[in-house]
Formats: C-alpha cells, sequence, structure tokens
C-alpha cells in the first residue's frame, strides 16, 4: 500500500457505506459522461472513496439494501466538506462483456438487476467490476470541496497527498478471501 495518496474515485454514498460495512468487496463501473471516447479505465491501483450524494436512490438498489442511504457516507456533510474516511486497494479487474453474467454480480454488491442492466448497456455494452480491498481510517479527514470535483468523472485529484498509515482493513483476511472467491468464480465463466 503506498505511504501516502491524493487520488480519489468517486462513488455514489450508498456504495461507499455498503464498502465500509464490509457487505460488498467490488465496485462495478460504466463511468461518468464525462470520461471521454474511450469511456472508464482504471488508471489508479489504490484511491480514497469520494462518496458521492448525486443520482443514487433508493429505487437503484436492491430492496434489502436501502437503509444504506441512511448511513453517514450517503448523506451531505453537515460541513460541506468531503470526508475521506475509505481507502480502496485494487486486487483485481473484469472488464465483463457477456450480459448474462450479470445477475452473478447481485450477491457482490448492492445496486439491484435494473440499474445494474442499465450501466451495463450504457454507450458501448460493458462493465467493469474492480475487486477492491477497503481500508477504514477512524478518524475521517474533512477535505474542502472544489468546483473542480463536481462533474461525472471517476477519478479527482485532491490538493495534497492524505497518510494510509492509521488505517485498518475492513474485512478481516478470511473475510476477503471469500470476496476474492466470488469474484473468481465470475472471471471464469467469462473466460
Amino acid at each position: 500500500m503506498q505511504s501516502q495518496n491524493r487520488i480519489a474515485f468517486k462513488e455514489w454514498g450508498a456504495v461507499c457505506a455498503a464498502l465500509e460495512q464490509g457487505t460488498q468487496s467490488v465496485i462495478v463501473r460504466k463511468g461518468g459522461i464525462h470520461e471521454g471516447e474511450a469511456g472508464f479505465r482504471v488508471e489508479h491501483s489504490e484511491f480514497w472513496m469520494f462518496p458521492t450524494r448525486f443520482h443514487q436512490g433508493a429505487e437503484q438498489l436492491q430492496p434489502a439494501k436501502c437503509s444504506l442511504l441512511n448511513q453517514p457516507l450517503s448523506q451531505e456533510p453537515e460541513s460541506g466538506k468531503l470526508n475521506l474516511s475509505l481507502y480502496s486497494v485494487v486486487e483485481a479487474v473484469l472488464e465483463l462483456k457477456d450480459p448474462a453474467l450479470l445477475p452473478r454480480l447481485q450477491s457482490l454488491q448492492v445496486l439491484n438487476a435494473e440499474t445494474i442492466q442499465q450501466r451495463f448497456e450504457y454507450k458501448n455494452p460493458g462493465l467493469f467490476v474492480l475487486l477492491v480491498r477497503v481500508f477504514r481510517r477512524e478518524q475521517p479527514v474533512e477535505v474542502e470541496q472544489e468546483s473542480r470535483f463536481a462533474g461525472c468523472h471517476s477519478w479527482v485529484e485532491l490538493s495534497q497527498d492524505y497518510t494510509t498509515a492509521d488505517l485498518k482493513p475492513v474485512l478481516n483476511p478470511e473475510q476477503f478471501q471469500e470476496a476474492q472467491q466470488a469474484f473468481q468464480e465470475i472471471v471464469n465463466s467469462a473466460q
């Protein structure tokens, strides 16, 4: 793991809450409208999670996961600042091109089947599925929101590096191994 990092990855607050709880260890990504002609790419192997509140709603989550919208990471901070508390290390990436495999994602993440299907079909069919090892800091770091953070793009460069020294893994090694196995089953099906 890098000792410090200034790269952040924008993701729905509900998904960040699921990552923080350890109920999700994958990120399903299509990319924002400002990703350019090539679309989303995994440009960084480690990053801070940047929880966003735009475009997320209960109708896009699995019914049993709607309570995630009540979690702190899913709500706008009162101060108008960004709270950095989660850090992700990408362990594996799958570019999923077979729509028949989409139902296999349901048990690995919190988005409902319709939302996953819409993301898959947007522009060029396909999705990226990132297996991430998530770490949490006990006390979030408050970062000033900047206008350049706005917009539909995945990657944000923060104004400074933040240390990763005090991070603790969300899942223990055995729990993360289970997540790896579930991810690998999808990888094997895609080949």
